[in-house]
């Protein structure tokens, strides 16, 4: 048995070489190998070979070592990503993969996926390079290849410490516990530069640590893949014709070719699941985001103004600083700031931009900068935009902006009670974000960033009667340009004339 066991493994560590090396088209070893080795229990409990589906194929054509998956129900990614797994750990020699999803339940779900997986591989592989010295509902192991397969949750906050990760799949990260932002931290400290993650979910909520991880993952590196309902094939409903259709559903058909019986599914899900069929059957990455509490903001308005922004003119500073409209010669702007401590892991520091005449939106900084070097952006885009009046809240790290600014001789600063600077308080703050909103629903085209309106979707009202970020989520960007507005509003302009 020496003989073949040896022959064995050295094709699994041949095949293991060349593993993403495409054999016809966008088609891999590793899906070659997947659709030949592995099979899968269907809905009707048959057993058959799994063979990608459309998500599936487009998560293989496009998914690099670090990736986020925003998808609709039952699409088959969780299953996808342990099958693409799983064949790098029998085919690469001392290679560690963990699953960490949400729940107990939902780990040992993952874990019956892949120990059918192994159940159903040729016997003499199972007898031989295959043989596992361990294999329970947490754990497959295999000696003859110093591979290893585990399952984990996001509730133990050890979760990787000692460990080195070689592919990490965290599940349903949106649903992982309060405390899961650190069993992540965890986690992803234990994978290396070439190792891969995947941080997959359905969306739950516009806040939270997937909501997060989902926004900035172009700072992060990550790739984004996101699976809307249609594209599992089963999503359909027989019936012999849904006109008239909606304007929301003509527009659903023009650009994504739905059918009828397509169309005739997605009313009876959104007729059975109400106001919850949006986020666990997404259309697209940004109404899929549900707040947690009341929006403080028009949600029309915002689709209006996502639907109606664009890209920006021009990026700078790997996407920091966006800026739709250069200054024009002879315009006057106004720039918000909301200034923070600088910190990596704290709030952003944020600066708005706004036309003084008619109001729009210009340029946004967004960053976690040291106070000095803040100020000394803000110097340099405030003069590029002829010297603009700069309102600095002067709250909290704001003193340290503002003592920057006088220092550096920026004479142009907003004052307010003899003082330079605006103060955010409970009494100025309500009247800042309410006046704001009204911006918004009379005039959306006004306001361009889509990190704003982001922002927007996840500023709620509280059970306390104030408002603010949904919990997990940042309100920088809204506080920045309605600190514009209202200074915009409260100095005295012989050319101001207010579009509201």
């Amino acid at each position: 048995m020496v003989g073949p066991l040896r022959s064995d493994v050295r094709i699994l560590r041949q095949l293991g070489l060349c593993l993403d090396r495409k054999i016809r088209a966008s088609r891999t070893v590793r899906d070659f190998l997947i659709e030949a080795l592995l099979q899968i229990r269907i809905k009707h409990r048959a057993l058959l070979a799994l063979s990608p589906n459309r998500a599936q194929r487009e998560y293989s054509a496009h998914c690099t070592k670090r990736n986020i998956v925003l998808k609709a129900r039952q699409l088959g990614i969780t299953t996808y990503v342990a099958a693409r797994f799983f064949i790098h750990t029998i085919t690469q020699p001392g290679t560690l993969t963990v699953q960490v999803a949400h729940t107990q339940e939902s780990a040992e779900e993952i874990f019956r996926i892949v120990h059918r997986f192994w159940e159903n591989l040729p016997e003499a592989l199972q007898r031989g390079a295959l043989a596992r010295s361990r294999a329970n509902v947490r754990q497959i192991a295999f000696p003859e290849l110093d591979s290893e397969y585990r399952v984990a949750t996001a509730a133990d906050p050890n979760a990787g410490r000692g460990m080195t990760i070689h592919n990490l799949h965290c599940s349903e990260v949106a649903r992982w516990p309060r405390d899961g932002a650190d069993t992540l931290a965890s986690l992803r400290a234990a994978v290396p530069a070439g190792g891969e993650i995947v941080l997959e979910s359905t969306p739950n909520g516009a806040g939270g640590m997937f909501y997060e991880e989902w926004q900035k993952a172009g700072e992060t590196g990550y790739t984004q893949h996101f699976f809307p309902w249609w594209y599992e094939n089963s999503y359909r409903q027989a019936t012999a014709g849904v006109s008239p259709l909606t304007s929301e559903e003509e527009e659903l058909v023009q650009r994504f070719a739905l059918s009828d019986e397509q169309i005739a599914w997605r009313r009876t899900n959104r007729a059975q699941l109400r106001g919850i069929a949006a986020q666990e059957f997404a259309e697209d990455a940004v109404s899929c985001f549900r707040a947690s509490g009341e929006c403080v903001f028009d949600l029309e308005a915002i689709g209006r103004a996502a639907a109606a922004c664009g890209e920006p003119l021009e990026t700078r500073d790997n996407g920091r600083l966006m800026i739709w409209f250069p200054a024009q010669s002879g315009k006057q702007y106004v720039i918000g700031v909301d200034p923070a401590g600088g910190g990596s892991d704290g709030d952003y520091s944020c600066v708005q931009v706004i036309e003084r005449r008619t109001g729009i939106q210009c340029a946004e900084l967004h960053g976690h900068f040291p106070l000095r070097e803040f100020s000394n952006r803000l110097v340099a885009l405030a003069a590029s935009y002829n010297q603009a009046l700069l309102a600095v809240e002067r709250n909290n790290h704001g003193y340290g902006v503002l003592a920057h600014l006088q220092s550096l001789g920026y004479a142009n600063l907003y004052r307010e009670g003899g003082q330079d600077g605006w103060l955010t308080s409970a009494l100025t703050r309500p009247a800042m974000i309410e006046h704001l909103a009204v911006v918004l629903a009379t005039e959306p085209a006004l306001f361009r960033s889509p990190r704003l309106l982001n922002e927007f979707r996840t500023f709620v009202r509280q059970g306390d009667g104030s408002s603010g970020a949904a919990v997990g989520s940042h309100d920088d960007t809204v506080m920045a340009i309605a600190i514009a507005w209202g200074a915009r509003r409260d100095v005295a302009m012989p050319a101001r004339r207010s579009t509201i």
